[in-house]
């Protein structure tokens, strides 16, 4: 497997977004919204913008947002690179004030990282940003899934190897995290709020209950799409009789996807 260097090589990571994109997201946002240069689709947590790439290859209308400046600047570096047009905005979308609405928005790899408290409010949020035909296209890793805490980002030390520790107590976590593995304090809380944060299949079917967003699709992957690009592997689906089995579907989902819409 690739090393962690892609969490500092941020063009690498970007070109790695786009070649999963174009290959996996794309086709499967085709199937429910029809992408023609008149398409308007937003980006939450866009970061340096891989993910949109494919779309504004095709014409579409792209717009991201990021809470962060850096990665705000990368992607218009990148997309201007590539001669793709593209706008992005360093915002909260929480915070973000628009008469503008959009066809297709894109949430990857993001509700993992709200916070409990504020998950409601951010679907309601989306859910105000669609037109009236519009869909959402949302992905997360799964909570228990085997490195369903984000321990990667932990480059160098053991503890990014080790599968399922986050699924300890919250104490019993930090305590790992701070005392045996002597991880950095930034670092540490970062995990504990992803931890606090996290995503699981029937919470996001819940809050998508409570903010009216229906549920249209739903694919579960034993192997992620994007982990092709990021190690080489090949996709594989979860077989439609384990995803109706909600124990085995947890543990064994790596990564989930939905196509929702607010009618």
């Amino acid at each position: 497997m690739k090393s962690n260097s892609r969490y500092i090589d941020r063009g690498r990571y970007f070109q790695e977004l786009y070649a999963s994109s174009k290959k996996y997201l794309l086709p499967y946002i085709n199937k429910y919204h029809s992408l023609t240069p008149a398409c308007k689709i937003l980006e939450v947590g866009c970061g340096e913008g891989g993910n949109l790439l494919p779309f504004a290859e095709e014409g579409c209308d792209v717009v991201g947002c990021d809470i962060s400046p850096n990665k705000i600047q990368n992607a218009i570096a990148f997309f201007e690179a590539k001669n793709r047009s593209g706008a992005f905005i360093c915002c909260n979308i929480l915070d973000y004030s628009t008469e503008q609405t959009f066809d297709v928005i894109i949430v990857h790899d993001v509700i993992e990282h709200i916070e409990p408290e504020d998950k409601l409010q951010f679907f309601k949020k989306i859910g105000s940003l669609l037109n009236k035909n519009g869909i959402v296209f949302w992905g997360f890793p799964n909570w228990y899934m085997p490195f369903g805490g984000h321990q990667q980002i932990l480059s160098g030390s053991i503890c990014s190897k080790i599968p399922w520790i986050h699924l300890f107590s919250y104490s019993v976590y930090e305590s790992i995290l701070l005392k045996i593995f002597k991880i950095p304090i930034d670092k540490v809380n970062e995990l504990l709020s992803i931890k606090r944060s996290k995503m699981t299949i029937r919470r996001f079917e819940k809050i998508c209950a409570e903010s009216e967003q229906k549920i249209l699709d739903s694919k579960f992957w034993l192997i992620n799409p994007y982990y092709e690009s990021k190690f080489g592997l090949r996709p594989v689906k979860l077989p439609l009789l384990i995803t109706k089995i909600p124990f085995l579907c947890d543990i064994l989902a790596t990564s989930c996807h939905y196509i929702t819409s607010g009618n």
